[in-house]
């Protein structure tokens, strides 16, 4: 276990409570919250994006005044 800790990058008591908090999901909640991961990364991609085009156009604005 401290192998899969040291992997991850996490200290063996985080690793217990998201091990103890995920024994209590099912295959289907587990299922759901890995597309709710995998949407929330993907949305994040998308807001940064999205922030960094703002800026972009701010600075394009800039420098036609």
């Amino acid at each position: 276990m401290l192998e899969v800790c040291r992997q991850l990058g996490v200290s063996l008591a985080t690793f217990n409570v998201w091990k103890r908090s995920m024994r209590q999901m099912g295959i289907s909640e587990l299922n759901k919250l890995n597309v709710l991961l995998d949407e929330n990364g993907r949305l994040k991609k998308l807001a940064a994006d999205l922030t960094l085009d703002k800026h972009i156009l701010q600075e394009v604005l800039a420098k036609k005044v």
